[in-house]
């Protein structure tokens, strides 16, 4: 059997019109370790097309989360859509609770809703 080094899909952050792309912002403020954890998982999903648990989680409305479990104990999500073969990361944050919270899914919501507007 012949394996595909080939990638399902290809990662982009989400830019804003101020040209800020508020994902990669975020991943530059984390350690060095938790960036590698990180990349790991979005490697699984970017290679792997579709994944799921425990490394992806689809939510609602084109939205799925990357779920990474870091060093400092902490659980860092970061909420992505599919747009023309792309992997769009949208939003990212530390889990705290349960369920993923209304505003931060509203958030990545109204991303991806500017971003199918701008093309």
């Amino acid at each position: 059997m012949v394996r595909s080094n080939m990638k399902g899909l290809s990662v982009r952050f989400f830019k804003n019109e101020s040209g800020k792309e508020p994902v990669r912002d975020w991943l530059l403020e984390l350690s060095k370790e938790d960036k590698k954890i990180i990349g790991a998982d979005i490697k699984t999903i970017e290679f792997g097309w579709p994944v799921g648990m425990p490394v992806c989680r689809p939510l609602k409305d084109g939205l799925y989360e990357v779920r990474s479990h870091l060093s400092s104990n902490k659980i860092a999500r970061i909420i992505f859509a599919l747009h023309r073969n792309e992997m769009i990361l949208l939003h990212a944050f530390f889990k705290k609770t349960q369920k993923t919270l209304d505003v931060d899914l509203d958030l990545a919501k109204k991303r991806l809703r500017k971003l199918k507007n701008a093309k």
